[in-house]
């Protein structure tokens, strides 16, 4: 069966020194400290060890073999959206980044789908690099953050990017990244596993409260990790909007769980009995293989879980491993064959 992960991540190999290149500090470098491996830094400090797995195609494809994973989504690493940098920069960074990913894409268009990173603390730019994905590069849409420095994504001057991936047709994956409370929780990696859940649900109530939904009902959006901690909280959300919709409903108001099955999300939640809740909550057509890959916090064996699921029937299966990412993308499954 067809599988396609929609969740995973991809830099270059190399790309310029960009404290040189911008004139301050902040940004990722890479160490290629020894043979196919690389020590991701920020201004001299070790954030982060990737594999040749993280550039390299062919690499990434033997291993996609090895898992029956035919077809990747392929997005920038979070760290490298750099919405804290300027305005300019940013842009600039971005191009860098979009251009290879389209490079990858079109050296091997049957495996590989790509997802562009825009400046989003500039919407204007930001509006601008979107229609070039699209319309230049190919590319089938982009990733964005949970949020972008002080704005949530429901502040106004968001909505352009939005308005302008549903009139482009483009995807739009929402990556949590610079979680909220870090500074509260230096021990036991707390960020990934406690803040990057509440950034997506951050991500997902701002959108819907912020009417984004409402406003754009062909918007396509998924957001990682299955949605982080709001589907476990949907129940405790409808309730605080119906018992002080004077602070919940002031933007939009509909109810928020009138908007389950308005957005996608991927499948990464290592629990069979997390994923069989998601399919009641949302349904199965809107939810699509997220791997997290290359990163240790992800499902190691793409599709592994939902394959090992025998409650799933045939067509639940052809939903979560292909038949919504390709909903999600507005792409014919034909294109993969």
């Amino acid at each position: 069966m067809l599988k396609i992960d929609i969740h995973t991540h991809i830099l270059p190999e190399t790309w310029p020194d960009l404290r040189e290149r911008y004139g301050y500090g902040g940004f990722i470098s890479l160490d290629h400290h020894k043979p196919c491996c690389a020590k991701m830094m920020m201004d001299g400090k070790f954030f982060r060890e990737v594999q040749d797995n993280c550039w390299n195609p062919a690499t990434r494809m033997q291993e996609c073999d090895s898992n029956a994973v035919q077809v990747q989504v392929l997005s920038t690493v979070p760290v490298m959206f750099s919405y804290w940098a300027k305005a300019a920069d940013a842009l600039d960074l971005s191009r860098l980044l979009n251009d290879h990913i389209a490079d990858v894409v079109a050296d091997y268009p049957k495996r590989f789908i790509g997802l562009g990173t825009v400046p989003m603390q500039s919407p204007e730019l930001a509006v601008k690099e979107l229609e070039r994905c699209v319309s230049e590069l190919g590319l089938a849409g982009v990733q964005i953050g949970s949020h972008v420095n002080d704005w949530n994504l429901n502040e106004p001057e968001l909505f352009p990017v939005f308005e302008c991936a549903q009139e482009l047709g483009a995807a739009v994956f929402v990556h949590p990244w610079d979680m909220m409370g870090k500074e509260n929780m230096a021990k036991y990696w707390l960020p990934w596993l406690v803040g990057m859940p509440a950034e997506t649900s951050l991500a997902i109530c701002s959108m819907i409260f912020g009417g984004i939904f409402e406003r754009l009902p062909r918007l396509r959006v998924a957001f990682a990790h299955g949605g982080g901690s709001f589907p476990a909280t949907i129940g405790r959300v409808e309730h605080g909007f119906n018992v002080r919709p004077d602070l919940c409903a002031v933007d939009n108001p509909v109810n928020p769980r009138d908007y389950l099955g308005r957005f996608y999300l991927d499948s990464l939640v290592h629990e069979p009995a997390m994923l069989n809740y998601l399919i009641e909550l949302i349904g199965a057509d809107k939810i699509a293989l997220g791997s997290d890959y290359p990163f240790p916090l992800g499902e190691l064996k793409p599709g592994k879980m939902i394959e090992a699921m025998a409650e799933l029937s045939t067509s639940t299966r052809e939903w979560l491993l292909h038949g919504s990412a390709l909903a999600w993308l507005n792409l014919p499954k034909e294109q993969f064959q």
